[in-house]
Parts: structure tokens; C-alpha cells; sequence
């Protein structure tokens, strides 16, 4: 059997046999729905329901993919000021520290107060992915080979041609790094700031229908809501890996084969 069907094979054998023993313990114990729905109960809620929880499904993605785009472009964005200067980056970086440090749960009401329900939401997505493709970006740019700097500028090379044609090419690996963090990081900080939002009465997101499943103890749905986002995190993940398995695979070491 070849390494890339165990790597398949294993994880579904997994989750077989999780959901065999949930639904199993559900049976034996007689849990009533409202304390554990079994698997099937959850999986015919997520039927039933699916209009509903599908349009919620949508508007966290899309509030997701905006803060993961900002968070890209921002990061991105920065790192690059950072590398030019280092008096920017003395400057700015502690305030980067501080706002990833700083819980998103504690955030996310605030921001409900001094703006609209959804910028305040794609704030938090914005607040969660964005430290970790500055860090990877910056980190990947200021570690860059200074035998390959001093012959570009051997050979005149500009600072623009520098950046151009080998930092930013050096540092790509750090930079989808990051970039594959950010994505599962701007789903978790726009689910939170919806939970925020549920919590004040308000929201349409997946998030949302999580909060209000648990005011109703339609128990179920919760699972269910649950079940989509989780799928989507994965989906976000794997995605964002293919591209950057497809962008480095015919040169960087992390994404070659390896040899017999």
C-alpha cells in the first residue's frame, strides 16, 4: 500500500471508529438528544436543515475569506515595510505582538460597540490571521542568504530589484506558511466575534446558528452547525496547502518526494 493511500485510509479509519463508539455509548447509556445526539440523529438534523445552515455556512466563509484576504495583504504588505526599514519595524512590531496576544474573545464585544455587526466581525478575522503571515513574512525576508545579497549588490542591483528577485522568492516557503495558519485563523476569529454578536441578539453567521441552537437546546443542529464548520476549517486547510504544494513542489524541499 502506497504512502499516499495510508495517509488517506488511516485518518478515515479513525474517524470510523469514533463515530461507531459515539454512537454506540448514545445507545447504551440511552442518552436523551438534547444531553448527546447520536451520530445519525446529527447527521439527519444537518439534512433537515441544510438551507439554513448552509446559508450561514456561506456568510462566515465570506466574511472569512475578506479577513483572510486583508490578512494577506496586510501582512504581506508589512513585512515588506519592515525589511526596508528597520526604524518602521522597531517601531510597529511590539503593536503587532500586542494585538495578537490579546484574546480575540476579550476584542470582539468591544468591537461590536464602535462598529457595524459584520466590520466588526471581519475585523476579528482580520486581528486573528494577520500576525501570522507578518511574522512568517518577515521572518522569511530577514533570512535570506547574505552571500546572495552581497552579490546582487556586487552587481548593482537596486533595493526594488533585491526584494524582487530574491527576498521575496527566498522567503515564499515562510510566506505560504503563514499564509496556510491564516486561513484556518480568520474562520476562528470571525466564529467568535459571531458568537459575540449571537450573544447581543444579532448575526446571521454559522457561529449564530450555534449560539441560538444552544439557547433552544436544539442540541442537534448545534452538532450539526458544528459538523460544517468543522468541515470547512479542513476544507480551508487542505486548499491552502494544494497551492502551496503546487507552487513549491518542483523546487523546495518541503514539498519534494522524497527518494527511495
Amino acid at each position: 500500500m502506497t504512502e499516499r493511500a495510508l495517509r488517506v485510509l488511516l485518518p478515515l479509519t479513525v474517524l470510523a471508529i469514533f463515530i461507531a463508539g459515539w454512537d454506540f455509548v448514545v445507545q447504551l447509556m440511552g442518552i436523551e438528544p438534547f444531553v448527546l445526539p447520536g451520530p445519525g440523529l446529527v447527521f439527519s438534523t444537518l439534512i433537515a436543515d441544510w438551507r439554513l445552515l448552509f446559508g450561514s455556512l456561506a456568510v462566515t466563509l465570506w466574511t472569512t475569506l475578506e479577513g483572510f484576504l486583508l490578512a494577506v495583504i496586510g501582512g504581506i504588505g508589512l513585512a515588506v515595510i519592515f525589511n526596508q526599514s528597520r526604524l518602521v519595524e522597531y517601531s510597529l512590531y511590539p503593536y503587532a505582538v500586542m494585538l495578537q496576544v490579546t484574546p480575540v474573545v476579550a476584542i470582539a464585544p468591544l468591537l461590536l460597540i464602535y462598529l457595524p455587526q459584520q466590520a466588526a466581525v471581519l475585523a476579528c478575522a482580520w486581528i486573528v490571521a494577520f500576525f501570522p503571515v507578518l511574522a512568517n513574512t518577515t521572518l522569511g525576508l530577514n533570512s535570506t542568504d547574505r552571500n546572495l545579497v552581497d552579490l546582487f549588490r556586487l552587481y548593482g542591483a537596486s533595493r526594488l530589484q533585491l526584494l524582487c528577485y530574491l527576498k521575496l522568492p527566498a522567503a515564499l516557503p515562510y510566506i505560504l506558511g503563514g499564509i496556510r495558519i491564516a486561513g484556518g485563523l480568520a474562520l476562528i476569529g470571525a466564529v467568535v466575534a459571531e458568537i459575540a454578536a449571537g450573544s447581543a441578539g444579532a448575526g446571521s453567521g454559522l457561529a449564530y446558528r450555534i449560539a441560538e441552537a444552544g439557547y433552544r437546546l436544539n442540541i442537534p443542529r448545534m452538532f450539526a452547525a458544528l459538523l460544517l464548520l468543522s468541515a470547512a476549517g479542513v476544507a480551508i486547510f487542505f486548499a491552502l496547502s494544494f497551492i502551496s504544494h503546487r507552487i513549491l513542489r518542483r523546487w523546495h524541499e518541503s514539498a519534494l518526494r522524497p527518494e527511495n
